[in-house]
């Protein structure tokens, strides 16, 4: 169920479904989308997994999340749950619970009403006061007065989660070019037609734009342009020390988070870095990592001291209102788009890419998608002037 055509200069590739992204929801609809009978073809400038599916923190969370994300989180939980019977590696996947720290009372009020919303959608979770938070977890610092814990979430590798789905897409009979970078869009009668820097061309009736902050150059090519921005999280990890932080750890407001894996190496983020999207180039910043670990520390003080040996970065689009774009063009019929997932699309991937695959073979989704409408941007839902 490969492609037909060769892609030499003037000659087309036709596909079913043509993928515009090789990060984790882009790998996951090929899969899904392969399995369901389609003839897809996945085209990728860089490698699979390789900006913000590959460069993130790994963190498989649900709480927390925009209450219109909670459904796809719900969903995505499920796959992650299966993802070694579907794709050979479970990706180190490992459920060590999520456990969200508040550093005031006002923070603690923000972890308690957000119970209700998650009981709403069927997540538990387990609110911990400050005695029984530092009976628990005895490494936590003063600074820590409650704590919310989501049993269910975890962390896993994130540059494993995207390779696994390419390859097991590619088992299930879909086609996946990497270096394959598209510089001209268009719709012509019969479908899409896609042309690459190398004069190559690919042509399906329906397109799917995963392309994460480029998704926005995309969808502006057919009309729909959305004020997104670059993101690029400053993520840092450490040498192995002796291992004694078991769940994923968050705060209320965001500004760090962090993981120890079993061979002690910790990994935290907080803050964001610099980078060149025209260039595909992205740096953190030392200023940035400082005071990330100052505010690890505060969290865990025996972090005092221990070493890091690597700080990275990548790219993501982030939109205004902190959720991404998901669901069918407004103005491109057979054009369907999911981008700009704000920093939190990892966990998203693997259960978003069912969903959509469900939403573009069956014309529906029982997921509710119409908080991430592309047109929520502009005046009265219109298209943009």
């Amino acid at each position: 169920m490969t492609a037909q055509g060769v892609t030499a200069r003037g000659v087309a590739a036709r596909a079913d479904i043509l993928v515009l992204g090789g990060g984790g929801v882009g790998c996951s609809a090929a899969l899904h989308l392969a399995q369901r009978g389609r003839r897809v073809l996945l085209l990728e400038r860089g490698l699979v997994g390789g900006q913000a599916s590959g460069v993130n923190y790994g963190g498989v969370r649900q709480q927390g999340r925009n209450p219109a994300e909670l459904p796809i989180a719900r969903r995505s939980r499920e796959v992650w749950g299966r993802l070694g019977a579907l794709t050979g590696t479970d990706a180190e996947f490992s459920v060590t619970g999520h456990l969200k720290l508040a550093r005031s009372a006002a923070e603690e009020a923000e972890l308690v009403a957000y119970r209700e919303v998650a009981e709403a959608h069927g997540l538990p979770l387990r609110l911990i006061g400050r005695n029984a938070l530092h009976r628990d977890y005895p490494w936590l610092g003063p600074a820590v007065v409650a704590g919310s814990l989501a049993p269910e979430d975890g962390s896993a590798n994130p540059r494993l989660m995207a390779p696994a789905l390419a390859r097991a897409a590619r088992a299930a009979g879909a086609e996946i070019r990497e270096h394959c970078a598209i510089t001209d869009f268009a719709r012509e009668e019969g479908g899409f037609v896609l042309r690459s820097a190398a004069g190559e061309e690919f042509r399906a009736p329906l397109l799917l734009n995963v392309a994460g902050f480029w998704g926005g150059a995309v969808a502006e090519a057919f009309g729909e342009a959305v004020p997104i921005t670059p993101l690029s999280p400053n993520m840092v990890v450490t040498e192995p020390v002796r291992y004694f932080i078991e769940p994923n750890l968050g705060v209320v407001g965001g500004n760090v988070y962090l993981r120890q894996i079993p061979r002690g190496n910790v990994i935290l983020g907080g803050g964001v870095g610099e980078s060149e999207p025209e260039r595909r180039w992205a740096r953190p910043l030392p200023e940035v990592t400082m005071q990330a670990l100052a505010h690890a520390v505060r969290l865990v003080p025996a972090l005092a001291g221990v070493q890091v040996i690597r700080s990275w970065s990548g790219i993501d689009g982030q939109m205004p209102d902190r959720i991404p774009v998901i669901g069918p063009s407004r103005t491109t019929p057979g054009l369907f788009h999911a981008f700009g997932f704000s920093g939190h699309g990892f966990q998203l991937g693997p259960g978003l890419g069912a969903i959509l695959a469900e939403l573009m073979t069956e014309g529906r989704t029982d997921v509710p998608l119409d908080a991430f409408r592309i047109d929520r941007f502009h005046p009265a839902g219109g298209p943009p002037h």
